[in-house]
């Protein structure tokens, strides 16, 4: 009797330790790459302020706020790790050149891991 109820413990926790794997790898953002315009979180895909596109983007960053990424009729805000990050979305914004960023998305922002121009 008790073999049973030992074999029992061992496959309910044998099954247990694979749904919690299963559960933790569906959270886990994996990277992606995502291929857009430069923005910013304050107008998104339309700025608002009087002037050209990109002074309107450089006063909202310089205001605080973040960057963006619009990609066809979505718009995702980039959460950046560093400022190298920042400085090639500035340069990329001004040449309204496309962006290929790197990173994970979860909820509409994307963790940057990397910045380039997409050609």
């Amino acid at each position: 009797m008790r073999q049973g109820f030992a074999r029992y413990g061992v496959f309910a926790g044998a099954v247990l330790l694979i749904g919690i794997l299963a559960i933790s790898s569906a959270f886990a953002s994996k990277p992606q790459v995502f291929i857009g315009t430069v923005g910013d979180a304050v107008c998104g895909a339309r700025h608002t302020m009087d002037g050209d596109d990109i002074s309107c983007l450089r006063t909202c960053i310089h205001r605080g706020s973040k960057y963006d990424l619009v990609v066809g009729d979505r718009v995702y805000v980039l959460n950046l790790k560093d400022q190298s990050s920042a400085d090639v979305l500035d340069k990329l914004a001004s040449r309204q050149a496309k962006a290929q960023v790197k990173g994970a998305e979860s909820s509409g922002v994307i963790d940057v891991e990397s910045v380039v121009a997409f050609r």
